[in-house]
């Protein structure tokens, strides 16, 4: 018999989900409580996939055997696209936000070529699977924060005031991206794209829902508290040592909290690729649904 609670063929997290979010605790702290720990439940099943890279990044470093027939790289690309075979063969994961994690493998990797070329960063390690000095498995971790964005924004039922007509955060995306690649010719515009992004979107939180009640934050702070948390992880993967910045080469150090400004720029193009699995959200007074509705 089909379970009341969720729709058939959803995947196994949203079924789990729907048990948990049928609940009803009591009145009160109860509640609170309650939907504290089921947010911190969806932003961890939303990392999932970021979260298995990076500790197989931490295990490779301390435990990978040096005089490995299989060089420690190679096994990271083959684990990656395992762990991606593997969630979408447990339904943990659906075709849809796959392809969303292949998009962001591609552009990645595009742009990993581009900056190891140019001294940007560097991969230490020698390996097989690798397009010139980037190891394949690099563009899983830009993958990573496409399947975050992709499954968070679904998970809490993103919805906006004032969203930005489509056509402006496109241009935008795109002008970040090309910024990354000629700032190594041309002046470096990124304080013009940070106060094009403040302009675009001062006005515009979103709203969130982790149990049963909207909330709202400021999508702008909200694009901040991801690129802390993405450097966070990037200090863990170039203490692993899966790739280094060039002054990290003799000895590890903290990456510069200066990374924080290229990380929010990405978070932007991230956002933007993935809001255009949605229909537009509307600019408007109301609570917009990522689906295009007025809630």
């Amino acid at each position: 018999m089909a379970d009341p609670i969720t729709p058939s063929g959803a995947t196994r997290f949203a079924r789990v989900r729907a048990r948990l979010e049928a609940f009803t605790p009591s009145p009160g702290w109860p509640t609170w409580s309650y939907e504290f720990l089921l947010f911190g439940f969806k932003q961890g099943w939303a990392c999932l996939f970021g979260g298995l890279m990076l500790a197989m990044l931490i295990a490779t470093y301390l435990f990978y055997p040096a005089d490995a027939p299989l060089a420690r790289y190679d096994f990271l690309t083959i684990g990656a696209v395992a762990i991606q075979l593997g969630m979408i063969a447990f339904r943990l994961e659906s075709l849809r936000e796959a392809k969303v994690i292949l998009a962001f493998h591609i552009v990645g990797t595009i742009m990993e070529i581009f900056k190891t070329a140019h001294g940007s960063w560097l991969y230490p390690e020698p390996s097989v699977l690798r397009i010139g000095g980037v190891p394949l498995f690099s563009g899983f971790m830009y993958a990573a924060v496409g399947s975050y964005i992709a499954r968070v924004w679904r998970i809490f039922d993103f919805r906006f005031d004032h969203y930005p007509p489509r056509w402006t955060t496109i241009t935008l995306a795109t002008a970040i991206y090309v910024n990354f690649f000629t700032h190594h010719w041309l002046p470096d515009i990124r304080l013009l794209l940070f106060a094009a992004t403040a302009m675009l979107f001062w006005r515009t939180p979103v709203w969130f829902t982790p149990f049963r009640t909207a909330r709202a934050m400021p999508l702008l702070l909200g694009w901040l508290l991801v690129a802390l948390f993405i450097w966070g992880a990037e200090n863990i993967g170039t203490f692993s040592r899966a790739w280094l910045y060039p002054g990290q080469r003799d000895g590890w150090q903290l990456v510069s909290p200066e990374k924080l400004g290229a990380w929010y720029l990405l978070m932007i193009i991230s956002f933007v690729l993935v809001s255009l699995l949605h229909r537009a959200p509307h600019a408007s007074g109301g609570a917009a649904r990522s689906d295009g509705s007025i809630a």
